[in-house]
């Protein structure tokens, strides 16, 4: 690595064209800087007019393998630049199967393709597997995932199959690897350690070793003061304390309401307040 530009300088600097959101910058800047100088294995699906190739080139340095996947043959004139590039469908397993079996384990794979609902989860699914610990599975403009984008209306979404509903149950996997938790029939909790959301990006961090851990309850071998827990005696006029349902239940007998009314009200309570 010659210098220590900033990623915006190297994305201006690009001799080909590129087309990227300007607050996306701040972000690979959090997410990407431990990698330069590194030699890491990082790949970029989408790769038009191979713009960001050379400012990925630019901003790790010599020793990175820069990898772009694209579905437009013409890309492969970018392998006399020094990158690799596979011509393949993101939305194909078998693609993702193959790659990997030539290309091994990569350190960064960033999804700058075609941003589906299926291209998106496919991608994801299809990768997370192959990333090496410490890695990163990085989706791009997922925007789409809420209706704002051009061609099929807005590729079908908003959608209860949308990208970002497939991001949010992962955040039911990973919490779900705690004990007793109920299981998936499809979770890919034993690669990603922790989710990190932008704004139109999201960030998969795989740690494999860590989700391997199996939690329980530890204890300090300090003094026990054995003093009384006062978590949950709150103000019983306090929506959420034991004190304020039975008060609830009490005044709802003259009107024969039930545990499933009282809950409905002080939800009701929750969202109005919290969930506008």
């Amino acid at each position: 690595m010659s210098d220590n530009k900033d990623l915006l300088n190297y994305f201006n600097q690009s001799k080909y064209y590129s087309l990227k959101y300007k607050n996306y910058f701040p972000v690979y800047e959090k997410l990407f800087s431990k990698f330069r100088g590194k030699k890491i294995t990082f790949v970029e699906i989408g790769v038009l007019s191979g713009g960001s190739l050379f400012m990925w080139k630019d901003y790790f340095g010599k020793d990175a393998r820069i990898i772009g996947v694209e579905l437009n043959p013409d890309a492969k004139k970018f392998e006399k630049e020094g990158f690799e590039i596979f011509i393949g469908n993101q939305s194909d397993e078998n693609f993702w199967k193959n790659f990997f079996d030539k290309v091994g384990q990569v350190d960064i794979v960033l999804d700058d393709g075609g941003h589906t609902n299926f291209q998106q989860i496919v991608t994801c699914c299809s990768c997370v597997p192959s990333i090496k610990e410490n890695g990163l599975m990085v989706v791009e403009d997922v925007f789409h995932s809420y209706g704002l984008s051009y061609g099929a209306k807005g590729f079908f979404n908003p959608s209860k199959y949308s990208f970002i509903n497939f991001c949010k149950k992962s955040i039911d996997d990973i919490n779900f690897r705690f004990p007793e938790s109920k299981k998936f029939q499809f979770s890919l909790n034993r690669f990603i350690y922790s989710v990190e959301f932008f704004e139109s990006i999201v960030a998969f961090k795989i740690n494999k070793n860590l989700c391997s851990f199996k939690n329980e309850v530890i204890f300090s071998k300090g003094k026990n003061l054995e003093h009384k827990d006062y978590a949950h005696l709150h103000n019983q006029n306090i929506p959420g304390s034991n004190k304020f349902v039975l008060k609830i239940k009490k005044i709802l007998k003259s009107f024969r309401g039930n545990l499933k009314y009282i809950v409905f009200k002080i939800n009701e309570h929750i969202s109005k307040k919290y969930f506008k």
